[in-house]
């Protein structure tokens, strides 16, 4: 007869109902062993092994749940998840900004400033470094400027010693790596990356790369018959740096390192500016950005064909936040075997021409469509939401920060690219095309009037809304926000009156 009796609950793992089997199990086995609260050994070595294993099915359903594209947490499991599907995700990506390097004299001869020369912004202790791109010279008796791009990137060089052995690897110190910036030679020669060495022969010089869960690139050679073995020295080139941290207002690069002299020796005093705003930069792409667009690789594949694909192609342009296709189908101003791709930058506005260009060859080119269909790449137009919300002060709030934390709730709220944890605390109102938030019976899209209210009233110092006709107001009214087919909502003027006076809260 079996001492325990069947049992389905595989989710009993706690250490209440481990301690409780156990019971079970001590009741079968001893029925002599009754009391079971007092403090001895047996207790104490039976709560031990239930603590135990209450800890140990915690840490296997958590490694179980890694092994799922929707549940995944940690950044090594979801790019091991990646690599299944040869899904590679994005870097951080490098701003670029337009120096003007003078000097505060003219010297006699002509005064080189090389490449790689770091500039910074006046911050002491976390300044933005910037290193030119190119030479630059100052010409004999003038003081310049002269201009030179520079980038948000650190070039770093090392050097590695071939074992000879097949399938080498080499790993990089720099982080964060820079995505295509590596310059590979060995003393057999130039090496070029590749997606694999599926189709290398033993002549190929091919080498694939792989960067881990902290930023750092990991080099794999060939093992002589699927790519050469590299020989002797191997020089190693490449960038580190970049993320969004990296932009630059205008005026703000204002020191140069190093010091300079001209070609006679003559000490020279360099200056430099930014007269001009760096470009934008991206951080690395986020678990959730990878969760969502890692599984819709399988669906493309490599062409674009249907209206969603040109959405998920789109997206794959570094700086492309939201991306909507519409054809015929969808809207009846667009001709017959053509299409608009309606795309939204990284931190909203309009898209620059080149980024417009960038998705144009990624949905035509890169992930070739149909010869006879025509894409034209525009820029979204917004609907513009204004809000007006008439609030009760809570005892001992200030107001000034009160206004200040609905303010903040409220771009959060309305972010292009909500982030994973306002989005897990339900802080957002659901913002997207109006073609995407049309309902099923054909309705227009809108955005609630209730979702925003509470996103006010949910505010920490609120005490409550006014409820009158005019305690909160999208747009003038007591009502929800239509949205356009090819629309985004986009948070427009914010008003906060302070319920007891009538008046702005600060």
């Amino acid at each position: 007869m079996a001492i325990l009796g069947p049992s389905t609950d595989y989710t009993d793992k706690d250490f209440d109902a481990i301690n409780a089997r156990l019971d079970n199990l001590i009741d079968a086995a001893f029925p002599q062993w009754s009391d079971k609260e007092k403090a001895s050994f047996g207790n104490i070595l039976k709560e031990l092994f239930a603590f135990i294993s209450d800890v140990l099915t915690k840490y296997q359903d958590a490694q179980a749940a890694e092994a799922f594209w929707g549940r995944v947490t940690q950044r090594k499991n979801i790019l091991a998840l990646c690599k299944l599907i040869g899904f590679e995700p994005r870097g951080n990506t490098a701003s670029q900004v337009e120096l003007a390097i003078s000097l505060a004299f003219a010297v006699v001869g002509d005064t080189l400033i090389a490449a790689r020369s770091r500039t910074k912004t006046e911050s002491a202790s976390s300044p933005v470094i910037f290193e030119t791109i190119t030479d630059v010279t100052i010409l004999a008796g003038t003081t310049g400027p002269v201009t030179v791009q520079a980038e948000n990137a650190e070039l770093r060089e090392e050097v590695f010693s071939s074992t000879g052995l097949p399938n080498q690897e080499l790993r990089f110190t720099g982080r964060p790596y820079l995505d295509d910036s590596l310059e590979l030679v060995a003393a057999n020669g130039a090496y070029t990356q590749v997606e694999n060495l599926l189709e290398s022969t033993a002549s190929d010089r091919h080498y694939t790369l792989v960067v881990d869960q902290n930023d750092r690139a990991i080099v794999r050679f060939g093992n002589g018959s699927s790519g050469t073995i590299p020989a002797g020295t191997i020089q190693a080139t490449y960038k580190v740096g970049g993320g969004a941290s990296g932009r630059v207002e205008a005026d703000k690069v204002v020191k140069i390192e190093g010091s300079f002299t001209d070609e006679f020796g003559n000490a020279a005093r360099v200056e430099v500016t930014n007269p001009e705003a760096s470009t934008p930069a991206l951080d690395r792409q986020s678990i959730e950005e990878i969760r969502l667009l890692a599984p819709q690789r399988l669906r493309v594949q490599e062409r674009t064909v249907a209206r969603e694909d040109y959405e998920i192609n789109a997206l794959r342009v570094a700086g492309v936040a939201r991306a909507l296709m519409l054809t015929s189908d969808q809207e009846d101003g667009i001709a017959e075997n053509a299409g608009i791709l309606f795309i939204i930058p990284e931190g909203g506005g309009a898209p620059s021409e080149d980024l417009k260009a960038q998705v144009l060859t990624m949905v035509t080119e890169t992930y070739p469509n149909t010869l006879t269909f025509d894409v034209e790449v525009q820029a979204t137009p917004f609907s513009t939401i204004d809000i007006q919300a008439m609030v009760y002060l809570a005892k001992g709030a200030v107001a000034a920060t009160v206004d200040a934390a609905i303010r903040d709730r409220l771009a959060r709220a309305f972010a292009i690219t909500p982030a994973e944890e306002d989005v897990d605390a339900g802080l957002t109102v659901g913002v997207d095309f109006g073609y995407y938030l049309t309902t099923e019976d054909g309705d227009p899209g809108t955005i609630a009037w209730s979702d925003i209210f509470n996103i006010v009233r949910d505010t920490t110092g609120v005490k409550k809304i006014d409820p009158g006709p005019a305690g909160f107001l999208l747009e003038g009214s007591q009502e929800d926000v239509v949205i356009g087919t090819f629309n985004f909502p986009e948070l427009g003027t914010i008003t906060i009156l302070n319920g007891e006076t009538g008046l702005a809260l600060v």
